[in-house]
């Protein structure tokens, strides 16, 4: 994993979450590494938003972030509109941005989850700036 350390590392998005949610966070960031062999890595810590993609660029070149909400953690898709979602797990009404509610560590297992993630990086990586 490439990671730009520019804003901040994964141990300040760990550090703002509650301890319940800290194994739900790593869950996630293991998954991505697992289904993405070589992700770029970037940490807004004011946006409590891990982000992950081919390249620096939020918007453009990243596929989903892990971000810290209260009680559970959003794994979100830049451009989850785009997305195939026949379990119906997305949520969201935003122009492009979807995300999945995690609040337990059985979710992160399921592999509509780990389908979605696939479908996103396969669709940065095609769109990637330069391929």
């Amino acid at each position: 994993m490439r990671v730009n350390k520019a804003h901040g590392s994964f141990d300040d998005i760990l550090r703002a979450a509650e301890p319940q949610l800290r194994p739900l966070c790593r869950a996630l960031r293991s998954l991505i590494v697992s289904l993405d062999q070589d992700p770029v890595e970037v940490v807004w810590p004011r946006q409590e938003i891990a982000s992950f993609g081919v390249g620096p660029k939020k918007m453009t070149e990243h596929y989903a972030y892990i971000g810290i909400q209260g009680s559970y953690v959003n794994l979100g898709f830049y451009h989850g509109t785009s997305l195939d979602d026949p379990a119906g797990l997305l949520e969201g009404t935003g122009k492009s941005l979807r995300h999945v509610k995690i609040r337990h560590a059985g979710e992160v297992k399921n592999a509509a989850l780990a389908a979605l993630l696939r479908e996103a990086i396969a669709a940065r990586k095609k769109h990637k700036p330069g391929a």
